[in-house]
């Protein structure tokens, strides 16, 4: 059975769930080529305690290693919420080919939002884009955590 975006932001989406379950922010990648998911990954900035450890960055990390090159050139990045100005970076440097996003982000959207790295014609790379696939999951599970957390700290204040 040949998987779409759809189906390929779904696995991305199972990824940001891990992510919730161990009480990280709720973000998941996946990266295809030629059809096959080559790597997958969650957020795991608390966890590590690394800056570094966005769901993009680490999935970019892992496809890499999987490939044996740091040029991703024929590769699509499946995320959930639209990739931050370091991921942005990541993602032109290793030659990622297309992006794919479920929710804007308005504070760090770097793929179109606040600003558009990805498509920035200074660089020596650009990325196609698309924007809104499978966005009201990605945004209800990004709300919902966030709403939690505040609950929690309420409820701790309290």
């Amino acid at each position: 059975m040949k998987m779409n975006d759809r189906d390929y932001m779904n696995a991305a989406i199972e990824e940001a769930r891990k992510a919730r379950e161990i009480g990280e922010v709720p973000i998941g990648a996946v990266v295809v080529l030629g059809g096959e998911i080559i790597a997958r990954a969650h957020n795991l900035r608390e966890t590590e305690q690394r800056s570094i450890a966005h769901a993009e960055i680490l999935a970019i990390d892992d496809a890499c290693k999987a490939q044996g090159t740091w040029r991703l050139e024929e590769a699509t990045l499946y995320v959930t919420l639209e990739p931050c100005p370091m991921c942005a970076g990541a993602i032109v440097l290793s030659r990622v080919k297309r992006v794919v996003y479920g929710a804007t982000d308005p504070k760090g959207g770097c793929a179109g939002t606040l600003m558009n790295l990805l498509q920035e014609q200074r660089f020596n790379h650009q990325v196609d884009v698309l924007a809104g696939v499978e966005q009201e999951v990605c945004s209800s599970l990004l709300s919902d955590f966030f709403r939690e957390l505040r609950v929690k700290k309420k409820k701790s204040e309290d």
